[in-house]
């Protein structure tokens, strides 16, 4: 009589083997083991919902241009609320199954519109909030997608903020722990040719910081006129508003802005290296190089 103990070991020692093979043989190329083809971007592009805001406000500046000098002036107005840096183009939607794309096309809707949705709302939100009129969006790397917003915004109204890139390459060389100078002028040149793309496209109202600091009445009567709102002498007394806390990420929080005054504009250093297309900016710009 054949001992179960041994037939089981003896069935035990052929899986085994069997795994052992499979484990060094190369993979079979199944039909599963073929990548599917990814599916083709879908055309379709949804008309423009209705906005809550139709005619927000939209700071365009590089960074370290003295934008959250700017924010906190306009804040101080009473119609006026200019927040923390939002980042809007941070936020996004996540159709996440297959058969959600079809059902928001059903609805007139595609990704980006969605998201134009929800960056209104949010705008309506902070605005109703505010019990304020007029909305501010103060975000530099909006300046990065200036053609979206007109998408989402086809009546939004445009401030460009210049300051001279040397000015600007020195401030970040200042800012930064381990300067990476080749970085930096790339980030800033990056910068200036989109702004110079949306003086060109968007018929901005166009301020330099050095012209804010050394003048800020006038810079800032010309700015109301533009929006069609009166000018407030307290806009110049930024300190004695409520304005947020000071946060990285969220605009400048050096001991500059915090001072609650208007200081002067600090100048490029004496070697500050420009690239020549930054040069030929500047020159266009109204900058001695």
């Amino acid at each position: 009589m054949r001992d179960p103990r041994m037939s089981a070991i003896g069935k035990g020692l052929k899986r085994r083997g069997r795994l052992v093979m499979q484990a060094v043989s190369p993979p079979r190329r199944t039909l599963d083991a073929i990548p599917a083809p990814r599916p083709a971007v879908d055309p379709y592009t949804a008309p423009p919902a209705p906005r809550l805001v139709d005619s927000p406000v939209f700071v365009l500046s590089s960074v370290r241009s003295g934008s959250t000098l700017l924010r906190v002036l306009l804040n101080s107005h009473s119609r006026i609320r200019a927040p923390h840096e939002m980042h809007l183009r941070t936020v996004h939607v996540n159709l996440s199954r297959d058969f959600t794309a079809d059902a928001m096309r059903a609805l007139h809707l595609d990704k980006d519109e969605l998201e134009h949705v929800l960056w209104d709302r949010v705008l309506h939100l902070e605005l109703t909030r505010s019990g304020k009129d007029v909305i501010v969006d103060k975000t530099p790397p909006n300046t990065l997608i200036w053609p979206r917003l007109r998408r989402c915004w086809p009546n939004a109204r445009y401030i460009l903020l210049l300051r001279h890139p040397g000015a600007v390459i020195t401030s970040l060389t200042e800012r930064r722990a381990d300067p990476d100078h080749e970085a930096i002028r790339a980030e800033v040149l990056d910068y200036s040719e989109k702004l110079e793309e949306a003086r060109r496209n968007l018929g901005p109202h166009v301020i330099t910081y050095e012209e804010l600091t050394a003048e800020p009445e006038r810079v800032t009567r010309g700015i109301c006129d533009h929006l069609g709102l009166p000018w407030e002498p307290g806009m110049l007394d930024y300190g004695s508003k409520d304005h947020g806390t000071f946060r990285p990420q969220l605009g400048d929080w050096s001991s500059t802005i915090k001072s609650g005054r208007i200081q002067s504009a600090r100048t490029a250093a004496p070697d500050v290296d420009l690239p020549p297309r930054l040069r030929e900016l500047a020159e266009v710009w109204g900058y001695g190089v």
